[in-house]
């Protein structure tokens, strides 16, 4: 009987042992499984907005800087009083120099640099022939691989050409100009620019 009633409490002892650590491993594994359901911060982070200080890193013009937001880089630079001088002569030349293609330009930027403000342009650096990533050439002078070259991007894959301003060339494989990115300076910082989120009350 003596042997008895020590199994018997060693039974409650261990039933009530498996039962605290069965609980404790379904809630554990409950939480995991909720927790596999949350974006990891990788995920987020992809298509949080970017914000960028253009002051400290010292962007002049003929500079180019690249950030990446949702997984594309996003090129970030300065024109110069020449090469805006130069962005309404190229029109002859380009496919689509209004910008009519709204996939491309967000209403914000329907205007001549493509851009809020002239100097600053923000272009989503992906050729949008076959997503190469073009190079940028800025200098107002003949190239190889054109002669009369007023500055802007080339994507050497397959001589696709952008002005300045992202808008593409007629006769070359890209279908449109480069995206422009929704994006606008902090009002509290006008040399910081947020990538990922348009001007507010812009379309």
């Amino acid at each position: 009987m003596a042997n008895e009633g020590i199994n018997n409490g060693r039974r409650r002892f261990l039933t009530a042992t498996t039962a605290v650590v069965g609980a404790a491993g379904a809630a554990a594994g409950g939480y995991a499984f909720l927790a596999s359901w949350k974006p990891s911060a990788r995920a987020q982070s992809a298509g949080a907005p970017v914000v960028v200080d253009i002051g400290k890193l010292d962007l002049e013009p003929g500079a180019r800087m690249i950030v990446q937001w949702r997984g594309k880089p996003v090129w970030i630079f300065k024109r110069n009083a020449e090469q805006l001088e130069a962005l309404p002569t190229l029109n002859a030349r380009l496919a689509d120099p209004d910008s009519a293609n709204a996939d491309q330009t967000p209403a914000f930027a329907k205007n001549e640099t493509r851009s809020l403000k002239p100097e600053i342009g923000v272009l989503v650096g992906i050729c949008t022939h076959l997503g190469c990533s073009p190079l940028f050439v800025p200098e107002l002078q003949p190239q190889a691989f054109d002669s009369e070259w007023k500055g802007g991007f080339y994507c050497p894959c397959h001589n696709s050409r952008f002005d300045l301003a992202g808008r593409v060339f007629s006769g070359v494989p890209a279908p449109s100009n480069l995206e422009v990115p929704p994006y606008h300076f902090d009002p509290a910082n006008p040399d910081r620019i947020v990538v990922g989120v348009a001007p507010e009350g812009a379309a």
